[in-house]
């Protein structure tokens, strides 16, 4: 049995939600899902925001990848500044390939030419969103950024992960931990 990036703990497998305050133009009102999480450092994807310059179909056929049907309406995500030409597909668990890293039970990320032609044939991942770029923290970064309230953790869904509003993202994440904005202060302290 294949072990899960999440068995590992800390925050694999969750999404950092960026609060109101983030002053990080690359996070701010960005939903992060947290793919790799040890004392060496971190690795998220954002999940809500998308490259309109760019679209799969360019992807293919940079690739030498054939189109297929419904490949035009898959939008290309940016998933941080960090190795912004670099390519992930996060996807659910039904896909697997020989590159393919579980990152829980239910979420995969695969970085290999395979998923993409899998996808363009038809026969890729249920769900799944094309990302370039990605989210990178230092030894003790993210747990520093989390120390000044600069992210809220949630439990990921599919919808939160892979649906079609970008948009609406953020304050579904919000609401799925119970959060009313209107009640939210602007700014960070401490207890």
């Amino acid at each position: 049995m294949t072990k899960t990036l999440s068995e590992s703990g800390y925050l694999v497998g969750k999404c950092l939600v960026a609060m109101p305050a983030m002053q990080d133009t690359n996070f701010s009102r960005t939903v992060v899902y947290v793919c790799a999480h040890t004392s060496e450092g971190a690795m998220g994807l954002v999940v809500n925001r998308t490259i309109d310059q760019l679209s799969f179909d360019d992807i293919l056929e940079q690739m030498d990848i054939e189109p297929g049907v419904g490949t035009q309406s898959i939008r290309v995500h940016f998933g941080g500044p960090v190795e912004a030409a670099r390519g992930f597909v996060l996807h659910t668990a039904d896909y697997r390939d020989e590159g393919t890293l579980p990152v829980d039970s239910n979420i995969s990320l695969t970085a290999t030419a395979d998923v993409l032609k899998d996808i363009a044939k038809g026969s890729g991942p249920r769900r799944r969103l094309m990302v370039l770029g990605y989210a990178g923290w230092g030894s003790g970064q993210l747990d520093e950024e989390l120390k000044e309230n600069a992210w809220l953790i949630c439990p990921p869904d599919e919808k939160l992960l892979f649906g079609e509003d970008n948009e609406a993202k953020w304050n579904t994440a919000m609401k799925l931990m119970g959060i009313d904005m209107s009640r939210l202060s602007d700014t960070a302290g401490h207890a």
